[in-house]
């Protein structure tokens, strides 16, 4: 999310705001699911298994993740601004109902992307030595992004608070630890950790879901909370 200073209250009269944007997040998606089609031919990308699951399977399991994580926040964000959906049903503990099940997809967003490398080692060619060295300099912005969002942004920020919680709207814009270098750095850096497995394990088949989730997330920033950002802030995001 991208903290903002108005007082603008959203404009929830537009019943088509719900789907603004999702035709295109619709086709987004069908386009990156074809990429990743005609990527599991590249060399390596399908071999291997881990706890009885083939790495196919695994990746099945990391992209749905996904798809199911944003689709989630989509009609999470866009029913509480359009009629506040949840704030009249949940009252104070409408953000958390909602905020427990985005982290627990996001945790395991992590964690499948791991489980994937790990099904996956060794079919890159890339030595240990390269791909350790990588992945440690991919850390480093990732645990810079956590420790900013906790000091200057906080987690329910970054959730989306602001859709539930019209007293959150009038902070203004973060420009500190690595919020300095860009109003986005959650999808700039912060996604960098799912490119981590592949180098570390040496998996073609978990950089290639991690271009996918890296790709998808800007599909959410474009289709769903730019124009979530606009009706609630009254101006475009950057």
């Amino acid at each position: 999310m991208v903290g903002r200073g108005s007082t603008e209250r959203p404009d929830p009269s537009a019943g088509t705001f719900f789907f603004e944007g999702q035709a295109a997040h619709l086709l987004a998606v069908l386009g990156l699911c074809a990429l990743m089609y005609f990527a599991c031919s590249l060399p390596g990308c399908t071999e291997g298994v881990w706890l009885g699951i083939s790495t196919t399977g695994w990746l099945l399991c990391t992209i749905g993740n996904a798809i199911l994580h944003q689709t989630y926040v989509w009609v999470c964000w866009r029913l509480e601004l359009q009629n506040h959906w949840f704030t009249r049903r949940f009252g104070k503990h409408a953000f958390i109902l909602y905020a427990v099940p985005f982290f627990a997809f996001l945790i395991l967003r992590v964690a499948l992307a791991f489980a994937l490398g790990w099904s996956n080692r060794g079919t890159l060619g890339i030595s240990p030595q390269l791909g350790g060295a990588v992945s440690i300099l991919l850390l480093f912005p990732a645990i810079y992004l956590m420790v900013s969002i906790r000091r200057f942004f906080g987690f329910t920020r970054a959730a989306g608070i602001d859709h539930f919680d019209e007293k959150v709207r009038s902070v203004g814009l973060v420009r500190k630890g690595i919020f300095r270098w860009s109003p986005n750095a959650m999808y700039v850096f912060g996604f960098l950790l799912l490119w981590v497995p592949g180098f570390l394990f040496q998996s073609t088949a978990a950089l290639v879901a991690a271009g996918f989730g890296h790709a998808y997330i800007w599909v959410h920033y474009y289709c769903t909370e730019k124009p979530d950002m606009r009706r609630i802030y009254g101006h475009i995001a950057p």
